[in-house]
């Protein structure tokens, strides 16, 4: 396929690829990933976090039921935010008691698209701000939404609500990605866009899938993104060739780190730069869910690798850095959950070098994370109400 042919020329950034068909997609998501028969596939050799699962060293407290939660904020005050999929927001205080916050968006909720990720302001200690993110129903289908809207609390509702931002391309697949993160000085916004299961979105510089975009507080492009002056969705775009970016972190050090859900096998850890491509889907270090192989990153060393890779797959969800005294052992350390594979990757830093040091297994499918203010963490577990849903809190153990 000549546009991706012509990929091999050229540098890996953001706008590496040559535009693709922006027309609106079919009713149905492709199977395969398109084939390359030009490219030799060379394995990957190194970077493979796998690691044989041990028991975790902590005290496991199950401290409340969601119905099936996806992602959850800590508020200053110890407070969480939960979303549900469905469509609620849920408050809960310090004594557990929960409480329905009013005004959340309409979403399509189908496979993995619903009510997703909730982002308190970098400035709600005074503005009350909050942001979520969702798929947002269509006559056309479901697209990626990010709303910002003000938090009420006498009243538990959400006030002043705008839709700032939308992926567009309205149409079929899941895979939102639909992470929301502030940079360290609070002035910006990046938001992880999922390429829907539509694959070559990822290369298209003129579509919103399969990219990590950098946005002001309102939803527009930020100046200094590497294409800004080309306008459009060009102007937004930070990093290109993503799959599934789930989780998005920044270390002390101002390094961005991002995983990411591969194919079968090729989860990914990705160090974060601007301009760079990662690959998707001409290259991965996982295959077609049909056993059609898709060439592993050493085999286009223009895009850029993945620090550590998961082949099988873990199924990351959420993701943290974690900075507490709680748990001394961890600090400094990323903390990833996993759902296909039940648990909680331990990864330890060294600049930029990541290195698996534990999995523990926890038996149930780990949809989020967070840490709270006293330094625990917590965990949501993937799934509905009864048997799953759980909201855990992790204490060293006694």
């Amino acid at each position: 396929m000549l546009r991706f042919a012509l990929l091999g020329l050229l540098v890996a950034t953001a706008c590496s690829a040559a535009p693709q068909d922006s027309a609106k997609p079919s009713t149905k998501v492709p199977r395969n990933s398109p084939l390359e028969p030009d490219i030799k596939n060379v394995p990957a050799t190194t970077g493979r976090a796998n690691l044989a699962p041990t028991q975790p060293p902590f005290t496991i407290t199950n401290i409340g039921r969601f119905d099936e939660p996806f992602a959850m904020a800590f508020m200053p005050d110890g407070r969480l935010l939960v979303t549900e999929k469905a469509g609620q927001l849920k408050l809960r205080a310090a004594d557990g008691t929960v409480v329905a916050i009013t005004g959340a968006p309409p979403v399509a909720k189908a496979g993995q698209g619903g009510l997703l990720d909730v982002a308190i302001a970098p400035d709600f200690a005074t503005s009350k701000t909050i942001y979520l993110s969702y798929a947002e129903p269509g006559a056309d289908g479901s697209a990626l939404a990010l709303m910002r809207a003000t938090l009420d609390e006498p009243t538990h509702a959400l006030t002043k609500t705008a839709v700032i931002w939308r992926s567009g391309m309205n149409g079929p697949g899941g895979q939102f990605g639909a992470n929301i993160l502030f940079s360290p000085d609070g002035k910006y916004l990046f938001l992880s866009s999922g390429e829907r299961q539509r694959f070559t979105p990822a290369q298209d510089p003129n579509q919103a899938l399969g990219k990590i975009l950098r946005l002001t507080l309102d939803g527009k492009a930020a100046p200094g993104n590497p294409s800004f002056d080309k306008g459009g969705v060009e102007a937004m775009t930070w990093t290109t060739g993503h799959r599934n970016p789930y989780g998005m972190i920044f270390t002390p050090d101002g390094r961005l780190w991002e995983e990411e859900m591969g194919p079968r096998g090729g989860d990914e850890l990705n160090l974060i730069l601007p301009a760079k491509n990662y690959g998707w889907p001409i290259v991965s270090n996982g295959d077609n869910y049909s056993g059609q192989i898709i060439p592993d990153h050493p085999s286009k060393p223009e895009f850029e690798a993945p620090k550590l890779w998961w082949n099988p797959s873990i199924s990351p969800g959420g993701m943290i850095y974690y900075s507490g005294a709680m748990f001394p052992e961890l600090k400094g350390s990323l903390l990833i959950c996993a759902m296909s594979d039940a648990g909680l990757a331990h990864i330890t830093l060294n600049g930029d070098t990541a290195t698996p040091a534990h999995f523990w297994d926890f038996g149930t499918r780990l949809r989020d994370i967070a840490q709270a203010p006293d330094g625990s963490i917590w965990l949501l577990e993937d799934g509905g109400q009864g048997a799953q849903g759980r909201l855990m809190r992790l204490t060293p153990r006694t």
